[in-house]
């Protein structure tokens, strides 16, 4: 399959590119300071990968490696480089997300832009590159430390090759693609196969050659596939348990469990047993409706609406026969019966495979999304911005070269900036405190704009100026709503567990919160806006303020001065109920402290042997046990790794008096051990 590219682009297409890419980075790096450590669960991995290459290379929360994130590590491999490198702090840390939610910006410009034949291509990458950046949950996402970011740039970039490979039909270019979702999945694991059924039927319907030979190229593919995905999970696997970190969100200290349980089937069935720390709710309930309720409307979407009406037009105008008798129009006449040229339909061949590949990513995101009972935040429809951008780029584009060249698809341009307008108008009601004037704003161009493109299409001649004009109207109001969503995010810290955008009251940052979240971004109990592990909402390093001990108690500062004055040695400072309690303290002394229940304190980590052990060798001293949201898997009342081990604690260890670190005697206990 051949592209027809334009030799030379339009003047003004490089420049409106790299505004766009400029746009980007302010948008994901502004004030980028004030979020201190963003997500302190993978911040404090991110710090201990700087300590250790053990905990580097597995991913472990705590420099000790005593357990590990449940996420893979590619994202934390990607700024624990750059903290290494430069020293860890926020900008070190999430410098180079926001950098990578750039490249995503790029990566989806050029794959647009490769699909469709000269100004038409660049016109639709512009447009798509535009959509891309404005898209509210991705400028949340790509200002925290979440996977997702690095998620996101993976699967572009394999997209890419993918459409490549469809046009060149070489196996390399193909297994590069393949090679790119297996790192996709080293960063999220299942989720990173969501795009596979599209890239893979495309390819097999599209790219040249003999069905025998698509099939063989495709068996390479996923030979590599399988390789990129599985090395790292294979060598955890098969490394001595006792020598490696517990793997953080299994049950039986396996990855191989974490990417079918709480990372796999956990995720779309449920019963996760409450480890990943809130079940669906945090983007509302599963059903056909979920991507547009009052949580997850204002994340992703605004352009939904007309992504869908562009990639059912776009498969139509590319897909439609020739005219009877195959004689093309004269150039820039209509054509009464609603065909394009022949000449131009062999131009678009290429929009062809782009609107298949990124019509089924966004098919099967959204299937997904909508419908999976497990835990769902919102900030995981991020990876359904490719999609939605591209679609509006390409069949966009397609949809305007129809309106212009005939009569018979004159009314698709208009319905769908009318639709895109009322249901951005729906949505911007919603919370009608916000921008009180925008939505009535948005309904009242988009109705001018679409009166403007039947207008300009009346009569045998089109007025392209008038339509042209009309067009960048819709435009603007389309993207009106989501650029005041997606300036918000600017205004204040992000909530790191939970990153959304928009005003409070519509699942954005004010209105969707982790524990203990307050507008603005800040937290109860911190006094000034300090953030857990010490960073104060200015960013500045170093400012300390208490630490929260996940459900259930805190961890003073005195307490802290205490463990650490009275540390003699240990390896960790001492094993607490959950990350939530973990990562903070790491992150406020660079100390190794162990999450005896990994995220939320269900993880059966750590067992009445292994605490023994830990504490006949001098390795640790101190237990502070619960504090954990228990379920299946030995959290239980005492957190931790189970009863047993809070019993043992009871029993065998002394109660540090409160008076010793300056507590009142409120909150949870301090053990002394050996």
């Amino acid at each position: 399959m051949t592209v027809h590219v334009c030799p030379a682009a339009p003047r003004w297409a490089r420049p409106a590119f790299w505004a766009v890419l400029a746009l980007a980075a302010v948008l994901y790096t502004w004030a980028l300071g004030n979020n201190g450590y963003a997500n302190d669960y993978y911040a404090a991995a991110v710090l201990s990968g700087t300590q250790s290459w053990k905990a580097f290379f597995f991913g472990a929360l705590d420099a000790g490696s005593f357990i590990t994130v449940d996420k893979p590590p590619m994202a934390l491999w990607v700024m624990g480089l750059s903290a290494r490198i430069f020293g860890f702090g926020t900008w070190s840390m999430l410098l180079p997300q926001a950098v990578a939610g750039v490249a995503s910006v790029a990566a989806v410009h050029s794959a647009v832009r490769r699909s469709l034949p000269g100004t038409t291509g660049h016109a639709a990458g512009l447009v798509a590159a535009l959509v891309m950046t404005l898209t509210p949950i991705t400028v949340a996402i790509n200002r925290d430390n979440n996977p997702d970011t690095v998620l996101v740039l993976l699967l572009v970039l394999a997209g890419w090759f993918c459409l490549e490979a469809v046009r060149d039909g070489r196996t390399r270019t193909l297994v590069v693609s393949a090679v790119l979702v297996g790192l996709a999945f080293t960063t999220k694991m299942l989720q990173a196969y969501l795009v596979v059924p599209a890239f893979a039927l495309v390819y097999l319907a599209m790219a040249p050659g003999a069905v025998l030979r698509r099939l063989g190229r495709l068996l390479a593919a996923g030979a590599a596939l399988v390789a990129s995905s599985g090395w790292w999970m294979l060598v955890v696997d098969l490394w001595p348990a006792a020598d490696r970190p517990y793997i953080g969100g299994s049950t039986d200290n396996s990855v191989w469990d974490l990417v079918i349980g709480y990372n796999g089937l956990g995720r779309i069935f449920g019963g996760g047993g409450g480890r990943d720390g809130g079940g669906g709710g945090f983007g509302g309930e599963s059903g056909a409706g979920r991507l547009f309720n009052d949580v997850m409307a204002g994340q992703i979407s605004w352009l939904l609406p007309f992504a869908v009406l562009a990639l059912v037009c776009g498969l139509v105008l590319v897909t439609r026969r020739s005219r009877p008798g195959g004689t093309p129009a004269p150039s820039g006449a209509p054509e009464p019966s609603g065909e394009l040229a022949p000449a131009a339909r062999d131009e678009l061949s290429g929009a062809r495979a782009a609107l298949w590949l990124w019509g089924g990513w966004l098919a099967v995101h959204y299937v997904v999304f909508s419908f999976s009972r497990g835990t769902f935040h919102p900030y995981y429809s991020t990876a359904m911005a490719p999609a939605v951008a591209a679609l509006t780029g390409v069949g966009g584009a397609l949809m305007w070269r129809a309106h212009r060249e005939s009569r018979a698809w004159m009314w698709a341009l208009p319905v769908g900036v009318v639709a895109t307008g009322a249901w951005a108008f729906t949505v911007l009601r919603r919370t009608p405190e916000f921008v009180p004037w925008l939505a009535w704003a948005v309904a009242g161009v988009s109705a001018v704009a679409a009166a403007g493109l039947v207008a300009a299409r009346i009569g045998r001649r089109v007025r392209l100026r008038i339509a042209a004009v009309a067009l960048a109207a819709g435009l603007v109001a389309g993207l009106a709503g989501p650029t005041a969503y997606a300036l918000t995010p600017l205004g204040s810290a992000v909530n790191g567990t939970n990153p959304t955008a928009g005003p409070a009251g519509s699942g954005g940052s004010g209105g969707m919160r982790g524990p203990g979240a307050m507008p603005g971004g800040t937290r109860e109990g911190f006094p000034g806006g300090a953030f857990p592990g010490g960073t104060r909402q200015g960013g500045g390093a170093g400012a300390r303020g208490s630490m929260r001990d996940g459900p259930g108690g805190t961890v003073s500062e005195r307490m802290i001065g205490y463990l650490t004055a009275n540390r003699n040695g240990a390896t960790w400072l001492v094993a607490v109920g959950s990350a939530q309690s973990a990562s903070s303290i790491i992150l406020s002394t660079g100390l190794p402290v162990i999450a005896m229940g990994g995220f939320t304190g269900s993880d059966p980590a750590m067992t009445v042997d292994r605490l023994k052990g830990l504490v006949s060798s001098g390795r640790l001293t101190y237990v502070m046990p619960g504090g954990g949201r228990g379920g299946p898997g030995g959290g239980g009342p005492g957190g931790g790794g189970g009863s047993e081990v809070s019993e043992w604690v009871r029993a065998n260890c002394a109660v540090v008096a409160p008076s010793e670190y300056g507590g009142q005697g409120s909150g949870q206990s301090l053990y002394r051990c050996g």
